[in-house]
C-alpha cells in the first residue's frame, strides 16, 4: 500500500514505515503531523483525488529537525569586475510514515 501527498510545494510517494526528508514543519521531534493532502492511495486498487482523496489521510510521527548541506551560489557578470559569491542550507524535517488512512 502506498500514497502520493503533497507537502511543501512538493509530491511524495510514500508507503508505512517510510522516512522521507521533507520542507521545515514547525513541529518538534517525537510529535505527530497529519498529512490531509493525498493525492491517490493504492491498496489494491487505485485511488486518484480530483484534487485531493476524500477523507484520505497519512499519519507520520516527526524523527528530526536540521539543515541540509551548504549549496555555493555564485554570481559573476564578466568585465565589469562584478562577483558575488553566498551560501545557502535549507532546512528539512524528517518523518516516519506510521499509517495510511485511505
Amino acid at each position: 500500500m502506498y500514497a502520493i501527498i503533497a507537502t511543501g510545494g512538493k509530491q511524495y510517494k510514500v508507503s508505512e514505515g517510510d522516512i522521507i526528508t521533507i520542507e521545515k514543519l514547525g513541529v518538534e521531534a517525537g510529535e505527530t503531523v497529519t498529512f490531509d493532502q493525498v493525492l491517490a492511495v493504492n491498496d489494491g486498487s487505485l485511488k486518484i483525488g480530483n484534487p485531493t482523496v476524500e477523507n484520505a489521510t497519512v499519519e507520520a510521527s516527526v524523527v528530526a529537525n536540521g539543515r541540509g548541506k551548504k549549496v555555493i551560489v555564485y554570481k559573476y557578470k564578466r568585465k565589469t569586475g562584478y562577483h558575488k559569491k553566498n551560501g545557502h542550507r535549507q532546512s528539512f524535517t524528517k518523518v516516519k510514515i506510521e499509517k495510511i488512512n485511505g
